[in-house]
């Protein structure tokens, strides 16, 4: 996973990731600006989940877009 590409496009990326998970908030999206370890702590906080599973749910969701 090249996550630098979502760092980078960050601003047009906060809305997928929000439709993915919808309890992180606008707010939590801005403090997070692009960094895989926050935004794995954030889902874990919000969610509940396992950080391993969180992990997996976002190599998969990485997977599934399409990036141009």
């Amino acid at each position: 996973m090249d996550w630098n590409r979502v760092e980078g496009n960050w601003k047009q990326v906060k809305g997928k990731i929000k439709e993915q998970w919808g309890r992180l908030t606008d707010d939590d999206l801005d403090q997070i600006a692009g960094s895989r370890e926050q935004l794995e702590g954030k889902i874990q906080e919000r969610y509940g989940i396992e950080k391993d599973r969180i992990r997996r749910d976002l190599y998969d969701w990485y997977d599934r877009q399409t990036w141009n």
